[in-house]
């Protein structure tokens, strides 16, 4: 049941059916990006994940605005603490997530725990 809020003269839509999904806190990273499809840049930005090829240690990560990230496989980087935490700053503009994929990863629980392996 989607519920309207009018707050400071701007319509929001809530939407109360979103499941929360659980994951552990400590899976490994590249299942991790690999299910969520999305990436945290320095700049906070959130971007979107056209594919993942992973070599060992080591992916490169090609995004949606065709920007191509190498990374470490660590469960203590930057990247990780971001996605795990829900830390970013907005959605890329180029990569155009939409807003359920964002609603969906801010319901995103990880709990240290409880929750799905991968």
């Amino acid at each position: 049941m989607d519920k309207k809020i009018e707050k400071s003269g701007v319509n929001q839509i809530i939407n109360q059916n979103i499941k929360k999904k659980y994951y552990r806190k400590n899976v490994d990273f590249f299942k991790l990006v690999e299910k969520i499809k999305l990436w945290p840049s320095r700049t906070g930005t959130l971007h979107g994940i056209k594919s993942i090829v992973i070599t060992g240690k080591k992916a490169e990560i090609i995004t949606h605005c065709n920007e191509c990230f190498v990374v470490n496989n660590s469960r203590n980087s930057r990247a990780s603490r971001w996605i795990r935490n829900k830390w970013y700053s907005s959605g890329c503009s180029k990569c155009k997530i939409p807003s359920w994929k964002i609603e969906k990863y801010s319901t995103t629980v990880m709990n240290q725990k409880w929750g799905s392996g991968l």
